[in-house]
């Protein structure tokens, strides 16, 4: 059993040296490896440092107390995933609702039991796996979402997500609080399933695309401004020159091949002559063929956008 959570990396913050001696000496006899910090400041940085897997929190400190360091940890993109249990000699309602409502996961009340502290630590730590196995898995499938309430402002993202967001520059609250406004007036009008907000004054341009919405839960796509999109897409995903993907892919929007002709400035001539490679290099032999393996080519490419 102890060695499910042998290696498991845990900050606990009090303080008071005596409890946080408790603490230490209960989790390392499970096989974990414990950091200590006696105030909020000092564990933020950290945590920042270290990323542990779990954070037990004291609610009543000096300087900055557990609930607005709970706070602070969860306003962080690369710290909010990580769990915090709250351990404190505050036991009335409106307290547990307070630290839950900072983010916490859980709360126990001194003086702490050790065997109950383990086994909660056991839960938690399991659901966040479980949580950021299923993010791994959807950013491995190419999804860049992003969920965000319905103030525009953050609840989770993938990994992927985060990276687009951190190329303008986004990843840190305050600078994510630029465009969590325009979400959230973006909101207000009710978009429909893939309707798109681009978002204005970036350093790097991204569009967002509704996915769904239940609950006050928007969950939205990320779409990279600078990804290769129409003929460039179908020259990846179809193996063409730049000049037959930009053909296929105007005949796959219902052009005629004088219409291609005009929109690209060549001859007819010069269309069929693109067109009789392109049968031939996609196997098919007829503009309809072709059409629709350049429209489910689009298709599977902006699935993974």
């Amino acid at each position: 059993m102890n060695g499910n959570l042998r290696g498991t990396l845990v900050l606990a913050v009090d303080d008071s040296p005596d409890a946080l001696a408790m603490v230490h000496d209960a989790l390392e006899s499970s096989g974990m490896d414990v950091l200590v910090a006696l105030e909020g400041k000092q564990a933020l940085a950290i945590a920042e440092r270290m990323k542990p897997d779990m954070i037990l929190l004291d609610a009543l400190m000096p300087v900055m107390d557990g609930f607005e360091t709970c706070r602070q940890l969860k306003s962080n993109a690369l710290l909010a995933d990580i769990p915090v249990i709250f351990m404190t000699g505050l036991g009335d309602s409106e307290d547990v609702v307070r630290g839950l409502e900072a983010g916490g996961v859980d709360y126990l009340t001194k003086p702490i039991n050790p065997a109950v502290l383990v086994a909660r630590i056991r839960v938690h730590l399991t659901n966040a796996r479980l949580t950021r196995s299923a993010y791994g898995a959807l950013d491995t499938a190419g999804q860049n979402l992003l969920s965000v309430n319905d103030r525009g402002e953050q609840n989770w993202a993938t990994p992927q997500a985060y990276t687009l967001l951190a190329k303008a520059h986004l990843a840190a609250p305050e600078h994510y609080a630029l465009v969590a406004d325009q979400i959230r007036i973006w909101l207000r009008h009710q978009p429909a399933v893939g309707q798109t907000l681009v978002l204005a004054e970036l350093d790097y341009p991204l569009t967002i695309r509704m996915i769904s919405t239940q609950d006050g839960e928007c969950i939205v796509r990320l779409i990279d401004g600078q990804r290769a999109t129409g003929p460039a897409l179908l020259k990846q995903q179809l193996e063409l020159t730049e000049r037959e993907s930009e053909v296929i892919f105007w005949i796959a929007q219902g052009k005629t091949n004088r219409e291609v002709a005009e929109i690209l400035s060549m001859s007819p001539r010069t269309v069929n002559k693109h067109l009789e490679q392109i049968f031939s290099k996609l196997q098919v032999d007829n503009r309809t063929s072709a059409a629709a393996l350049a429209l489910k080519a689009l298709a599977q490419a902006e699935a993974l956008i």
